[in-house]
């Protein structure tokens, strides 16, 4: 059944099912609208919880008003209560879940392919800023080059205190080609004493997976493969030595 899709749901979520809270036995739209309601300043402070969204037993037909097990279907009407349903997360929703987030999921598929990266579940987990979980989160998401995702409010106040690095990975978040031109220009502007001219150590880099052996530097160290400045030195013993150039630049 189709019927229903713009007038039920919640401020979260458009689907045709409230849930029955585990916790104390009322019902909400979904378990945002309980944790809201259930930790506002008008309840005792020794009333307030969250909701064990894992426990979440009991769903209600927005339709017919029929209580049943949490299934994607209703058993009463036939109506398909959430065109996306999981029924580990008790997670109902029609397409605010694809709007959401901020590629399409067709576009993210193409992402994902162009850069040769694939996470398996990447949805299913807390976003790696804020912890949040992100399958059911209301709040947008991008996918990074890496293929993990996070809450683009997250992304934007990781760049606006200049780091471009996944928080999981450490590869870079988005085009640094830019920057690496100018750790150019500020290295070749930058010459190392004589005494450390000739001195060389390993470096990985958190781009390409790359293990040179490159000209010790106290700026930044380049990647010989993929020019990145996105290293870490894994052995050298300078006075750099263990610096990780996790892509705080400029």
């Amino acid at each position: 059944m189709e019927l229903g899709s713009e007038q039920y749901g919640c401020a979260h979520y458009t689907k045709r099912c409230r849930i029955r809270a585990p916790c104390c036995g009322e019902v909400f739209g979904c378990r945002h609208c309980h944790n809201e309601a259930k930790n506002s300043l008008e309840i005792d402070l020794n009333d307030r919880h969250e909701i064990p969204r894992h426990e979440i037993k009991k769903v209600i037909c927005s339709l017919c008003d029929k209580e049943q097990d949490v299934q994607q279907y209703c058993s009463g009407c036939g109506a398909c209560m959430g065109k996306y349903f999981c029924g580990k997360c008790n997670f109902f929703d029609d397409d605010n879940w694809r709007r959401r987030q901020v590629l399409p999921l067709r576009q993210m598929r193409n992402v994902l392919k162009e850069s040769h990266h694939c996470v398996e579940g990447a949805m299913h987990h807390n976003c790696p800023v804020c912890f949040e979980y992100l399958f059911d989160s209301t709040k947008d998401i991008s996918v990074l080059h890496c293929g993990h995702t996070i809450h683009l409010e997250c992304l934007n106040e990781m760049r606006a205190h200049h780091h471009f690095a996944c928080p999981v990975c450490s590869r870079s978040a988005c085009d640094m080609s830019d920057a690496w031109k100018k750790l150019d220009e500020e290295v070749a502007a930058t010459p190392m004493p004589e005494f450390y001219q000739k001195k060389m150590i390993w470096i990985l880099c958190n781009d390409c997976g790359a293990t040179s052996n490159v000209n010790f530097h106290v700026l930044a160290q380049k990647c010989p493969g993929c020019s990145s400045y996105n290293t870490r030195e894994t052995r050298g013993g300078g006075p750099a030595a263990a610096r990780s150039m996790v892509l705080f630049v400029l």
